[in-house]
C-alpha cells in the first residue's frame, strides 16, 4: 500500500515507491484516497422531495442521493447571493473576512483583500495533493479562476437559452421570467454539463479525482421544456403561505436591504393571476435540473469509481417564492439562506438526517478530512465528520450568513437572530413561528436569547472589497459606489 507521505509528495513519491511500478502505484493511490464528485445547484431552496419543502416537488434523483448519504436539513449559505456564497465556500473564508459581499469576477477573488490573497481554492487544494481536477458549468460565480482546475468544460454566457421576447416579466435588470422554453432538454446548458461530467466518469483516471458540476437551473429565467411544466399543472399547485403585512414589524433597514424593485412582488403576482404560474416555473426548473443530476449519478453508479467516490450536493443559497412579498434571494431570512446539503462518503452508512445547523463554509474542511488530506489551517468552517458519523452528535455551534458589511443572521436549531449594521434587530423563534412572521426581538422574554446569539456574530467585518460589486437594489448600489466598484448583477 502506498503511504500517505508518498502521496502528498506528488510526483516525487513515485521515486520512493520501491518495487511498485507506476501503474501499481496509481492503483494503490486510487484505493486509499477517495474521489470527490461535487454537484452544485444554483438558487435551490428546500423544494425537493427529501426535504418536504413543497408537497408538489418531484426530485427522484436528489431524493435517491439523500437516501444514500446524510441530508442536512438546517444547512445555510455564507451569503444569500451567488458570488459571495461560492467565493466563501471555495476559499474556506467567510465574507466578513474577505470583504466579498457582492459578485466578484473569478480571477479577482484573491485580489479582494490581503486575507483572500493567501487563500487556496478547494479545487487547487486537491490538485496540490495529487488529485486530477475537472469542472464544468457554474462552479464559482462565472466559470472557474484561471488555472484552478486541470480540465474545464466551460459554461454558456448568461442563463439561456432565451426566447425572442420574455413571456411575462420583462425588466432588463433581472433574468426573471417564466414559461416553457425551449423544446428539448438537449438545448439546455445543464444537459450538456451533465453529459460532460458523465463522460469524464467513464474515462480511465490514473489518480484520484475531484470533479465539480455546476448547474444553472433553477436560477431564473424559469424556462425549461414544456414536459417539465406539464409535470406540475398550475391549477393543482400548493402556494406558499403569504402574510400581507409581514414586514410591518421589521426595522427600516431590513426593508431597504431587501428591496428588489426589478423582481415581481407577491402582491403583483396575486393581482395578476401569476402566483401559481411562478410556482410552476420554479418547480419545473427544479425537476429539470434533478433529471440532469440523475444523468451524473447514473454515470457514477455504472462506473468503476462507484465504491470509492464521495458525492456532495449543495445549493448556493435559498430563494423566496412569494414569502415575504418577494420572488428573490438576497435577504437574511430563512428562505434565502437555507439550502439543501447532502454528503455521501465513499463508505456511507446509508440514509441519515441531521437537523443541526451547518454552513456551506463547512464543506471545505469536511471534504479534506473525508479524503485523508492534511488540514488547511486557514479554513474557517467546521469539519462535519462527527455529524456524518452520528447525525445527532452534540453540536453547540451556530451558523452565520452575511449580506453586506456588518449585516448578519445567526441560525441555531431553534432561533434566527438578525443584526444589521445600524444595530437594528430581528429574532424569530422557529418552535412557534416557522414562517418568521413574528419578530420577537423587542419582547422582554427573549432578551437573554438575543445576548447569547449575539456572541456568534463575527468579530471581524472587513470593508467592502473594491473588487466585489452588486447593483441589485438602491441600498447595495450605494454601497457599491462607496466601495468604488461597479457592475451589473
Amino acid at each position: 500500500m502506498v503511504t500517505r507521505r508518498n502521496f502528498l509528495l506528488g510526483g516525487a513519491g513515485l521515486a520512493t515507491a520501491g518495487a511498485l511500478s507506476q501503474l501499481d502505484w496509481f492503483k494503490a493511490l486510487k484505493q486509499e484516497y477517495p474521489n470527490v464528485l461535487m454537484l452544485i445547484v444554483d438558487d435551490l431552496n428546500d423544494w425537493v422531495g427529501a426535504m418536504n419543502g413543497h408537497p408538489n416537488a418531484k426530485t427522484p434523483n436528489i431524493d435517491r442521493l439523500a437516501k444514500q448519504g446524510t441530508l442536512f436539513t438546517n444547512a445555510h449559505a455564507s451569503a444569500p447571493i451567488c458570488g459571495p456564497s461560492r467565493a466563501s465556500m471555495m476559499t474556506g473564508l467567510a465574507p466578513s473576512t474577505t470583504g466579498i459581499y457582492g459578485h466578484i469576477k473569478d480571477d479577482d477573488i484573491r485580489a479582494a483583500n490581503d486575507k483572500a490573497a493567501h487563500s487556496i481554492f478547494l479545487t487547487e487544494y486537491f490538485r496540490k495533493h495529487g488529485y486530477y481536477t475537472a469542472a464544468v458549468g457554474k462552479v464559482f460565480h462565472y466559470r472557474v479562476p484561471s488555472g484552478s482546475v486541470d480540465d474545464y468544460g466551460g459554461r454558456v454566457k448568461g442563463f439561456g437559452p432565451y426566447p425572442e421576447q420574455n413571456y411575462v416579466w420583462d425588466d432588463p435588470r433581472t433574468n426573471t421570467d417564466w414559461g416553457p422554453f425551449p423544446e428539448r432538454d438537449d438545448q439546455m446548458p445543464d444537459y450538456d454539463s451533465a453529459h460532460w461530467i458523465a463522460n469524464k466518469l467513464n474515462e480511465q483516471h490514473d489518480k484520484p479525482f475531484f470533479m465539480a458540476c455546476g448547474f444553472l437551473r433553477p436560477h431564473a429565467p424559469w424556462h425549461v421544456p414544456k414536459k417539465w411544466f406539464d409535470m406540475h399543472p398550475a391549477k393543482d399547485l400548493f402556494v406558499p403561505p403569504f402574510l400581507r403585512d409581514d414586514l410591518q414589524d421589521v426595522p427600516e433597514i431590513a426593508k431597504s436591504v431587501t428591496d428588489h424593485p426589478m423582481m415581481p412582488t407577491t402582491e403583483w403576482a396575486i393581482e395578476n393571476g401569476q402566483y401559481r404560474n411562478i410556482v410552476q416555473g420554479y418547480l419545473a426548473s427544479v425537476s429539470f435540473v434533478d433529471s440532469c443530476i440523475g444523468i451524473v449519478l447514473d454515470a457514477l453508479e455504472n462506473s468503476e469509481y462507484a465504491e470509492n467516490t464521495a458525492v456532495v450536493l449543495w445549493g448556493d443559497h435559498g430563494y423566496h417564492i412569494g414569502e415575504k412579498d418577494k420572488f428573490a434571494k438576497m435577504t437574511l431570512w430563512e428562505r434565502a439562506t437555507r439550502t439543501p446539503l447532502i454528503i455521501k462518503p465513499p463508505q456511507s452508512k446509508g440514509q441519515q438526517i441531521s437537523h443541526k445547523p451547518v454552513s456551506l463554509l463547512d464543506l471545505y474542511p469536511t471534504l479534506v478530512n473525508i479524503c485523508g488530506l492534511p488540514k488547511n489551517e486557514s479554513n474557517e468552517g467546521r469539519d462535519l465528520s462527527p455529524l456524518l458519523a452520528d447525525p445527532n452528535h452534540p453540536w453547540q455551534h451556530a451558523v452565520v450568513t452575511t449580506y453586506g458589511e456588518n449585516n448578519h443572521a445567526v441560525k441555531t436549531e431553534r432561533y434566527r437572530y438578525i443584526r444589521y449594521e445600524d444595530g437594528s434587530e430581528e429574532l424569530y423563534d422557529h418552535n412557534i413561528d416557522r414562517d418568521e412572521w413574528r419578530n420577537v426581538a423587542r419582547e422582554p422574554g427573549y432578551q437573554n436569547i438575543k445576548t447569547a446569539l449575539a456572541k456568534h456574530l463575527p468579530t471581524e467585518n472587513a470593508a467592502w472589497s473594491p473588487k466585489s460589486f452588486y447593483d441589485g437594489n438602491e441600498y447595495f448600489l450605494n454601497k457599491t459606489i462607496e466601495a468604488g466598484a461597479s457592475g451589473r448583477m
